[in-house]
């Protein structure tokens, strides 16, 4: 491709919403426009590297047997209804009605369509394991569409679903095959990324592992140990059980405590009560409150039991009671309901009232807790003989123990998501009635997995991890073209020749771009930079001393070729 005959418009002007590097570089060097909130055109620069990632991860796809289909984007909601996700997925859902009052949502996934399309067609046992995806466009109705292509409105996906017999096969040919099909898409596409387990989310699932390209811009906090693999988002990390203050200081001894109920006046934080009593919070009981949102408007007060010296993790309680999300109450709402703001715990709560203790409190036979009433506590509260529902509700901390290895420390990295896989089990199959006959005939559910990749995140991934201050520096796989050769004076015969000639040998083999246009030989560079080709070929003033310019866009050293070597000493550097 000619530069002068490309669809080529880079910028100088930083756009005001762009605030990573990727969303900047991106409309900058014209591989996407704004065209509205989280709404994004690809110009030629930008298909062409969006292509290259599509097949990418097409070809490693279709090379585990995976087969693509495509599925209508608009889908009948009565699937959603059938699955019970149209009420729990929220307002991300698009919904809408055509010209018949017929209800429709538009895809952000399609584990309902794809269940609806297997369910047709696969009878039997004998049929199984399909694995069957797309690579197809998406709407997500994002409350604050942000980042570029990191999080908007519309995107491209690859989203997978695999059909078994057993959870045996849905672990082994598909959630274990996926994981080692995805960690090869993103090893050829030349990021540094780490697999981590994760919540499920609303896509629902026993089990998921999300896979995350690290980069100190990314949206989402992922614990890592320090001396093994172990990773996973902050939503799902868990920690070994920390030892109690006597357990690891033989200098402190574990509080007596006998049981009754104990006059704290106005004493309402954990940090009063650890004061007032002179214990370690670690011994206290912190309840947590929150408002649990349901289908069709139904609303629960849900309160949650942690040591006092740990924090809640939302997103853990929120699954802890199966909600659609949780919500901040306020002191007039508990009262209503009949509890003591400042002085709840979980004895003696009205029937009406949630409450789960974190899995650490298991066993406690004696700690400090809210009487649920005004200006007491209880001492010497035993949480077993209470009968209490147990769930994990920490949130994972630096400096806690790895739970994997057991001595390794955890930390905190920041992480851009760019795959998910999950295994779901039934989790859709079983509403929607998607049943085989296995070998004794008998009629059972599909076992399912689902995975998926952001093809178009990926754009921005890349950029968020290989760039410099003049702009990306895209990878093997991705770049738009291998090679830009730059005629420095066009107006100069010799040069201009020399440079059509490379480009005519090379663009055999490579996908090269001639910079040919009658712009000064600066502003020709800072668009090289700007558009990220890994290699250019300057060919300026030394050509009369029969030599070129080779500069590596990673590292900008430049490096003198004899003419008669060049095509030589770049097929050395692209192949």
């Amino acid at each position: 491709m000619k530069f002068s005959e490309a669809f080529i418009f880079t910028s100088k002007d930083v756009p005001s919403e762009a605030t990573l590097a990727s969303h900047i570089y991106l409309l900058k060097g014209g591989f996407i426009q704004s065209v509205g909130a989280g709404l994004y055109n690809f110009l030629p620069l930008g298909k062409k590297v969006l292509d290259k990632v599509h097949a990418v991860a097409k070809e490693e796809l279709d090379k585990v047997g995976c087969q693509e289909v495509e599925l209508a984007f608009v889908t009948p909601s009565e699937f959603w209804q059938e699955s019970g996700r149209f009420e729990k997925y929220g307002k991300e859902l698009l919904r809408f009605k055509d010209r018949k009052d017929a209800e429709f949502v538009l895809g952000p996934t399609h584990e309902e369509m794809m269940v609806n399309l297997v369910r047709s067609y696969v009878k039997s046992y004998k049929q199984l394991p399909i694995n069957l995806y797309q690579i197809k466009t998406k709407f997500r109705d994002e409350i604050r569409p942000r980042f570029g292509l990191m999080r908007g409105r519309e995107f491209l996906m690859k989203d997978g679903y695999s059909f078994h017999k057993d959870e045996e096969s849905m672990i082994k040919d598909g959630f274990n095959k996926m994981e080692e099909t995805y960690s090869n898409i993103f090893k050829r596409l030349g990021l540094d990324f780490r697999v981590v387990e994760a919540d499920s989310g609303a896509i629902g699932g026993s089990g998921s592992k999300e896979f995350m390209v690290l980069a100190d811009s990314g949206e989402d906090t992922i614990v890592v140990c320090e001396d093994c693999e172990y990773g996973a988002n902050i939503e799902a990390a868990v920690r070994a059980n920390p030892k109690a203050p006597h357990e690891a200081n033989s200098e402190y001894e574990r509080p007596e405590m006998n049981f009754g109920k104990f006059l704290t006046p106005n004493v309402k934080t954990i940090d009063e009560l650890a004061e007032f009593f002179k214990i370690e919070p670690y011994y206290l009981l912190k309840v947590v409150a929150k408002k649990a949102l349901y289908d069709d408007g139904v609303e629960k007060i849900a309160l949650f039991g942690i040591r006092g010296s740990d924090e809640l993790q939302e997103v853990k309680a929120c699954n802890a009671v199966d909600a659609n999300d949780l919500v901040d109450i306020n002191d007039e709402e508990l009262q209503e309901a009949g509890l003591t703001p400042g002085f709840m715990g979980p004895k003696d709560l009205p029937e009406d009232i949630l409450f789960v203790a974190d899995n650490q409190l298991k066993g406690e036979i004696a700690t400090i807790a809210g009487a649920n009433e005004v200006d007491y506590h209880y001492v010497g509260l035993n949480l077993v003989e209470l009968g209490l529902e147990y769930k994990d509700l920490v949130a994972v901390k630096e400096g806690d123990k790895c739970a994997r290895c057991e001595n390794g420390k955890l930390k905190y990295t920041k992480g851009i998501e760019v795959g998910h896989i999950f295994q779901l089990g039934d989790r859709y199959s079983a509403p929607m009635k998607a049943e085989f006959l296995d070998e004794n005939g008998k009629s059972k559910p599909f076992l399912m997995g689902t995975y998926g990749i952001g093809i178009s995140r990926l754009l921005a991934a890349i950029i968020e991890q290989n760039h410099d201050d003049r702009g990306p520096i895209w990878t093997k796989e991705s770049t738009p073209f291998d090679l830009e050769i730059i005629v420095s004076n066009i107006k100069k015969e010799e040069e201009l020749n020399l440079g059509e000639s490379l480009y005519k040998e090379l663009g055999k083999d490579f996908d090269v771009l001639l910079d040919d246009r009658k712009e000064r030989f600066g502003f020709k560079i800072s668009d090289f930079e700007l558009l990220g080709i890994p290699y250019a070929i300057i060919v300026g003033k030394k050509v009369k001393d029969g030599l070129v310019e080779i500069v590596n866009r990673k590292t900008l050293e430049k490096e003198e070729v004899a003419v008669d070597e060049v095509a030589n000493k770049i097929r050395e550097y692209l192949v």
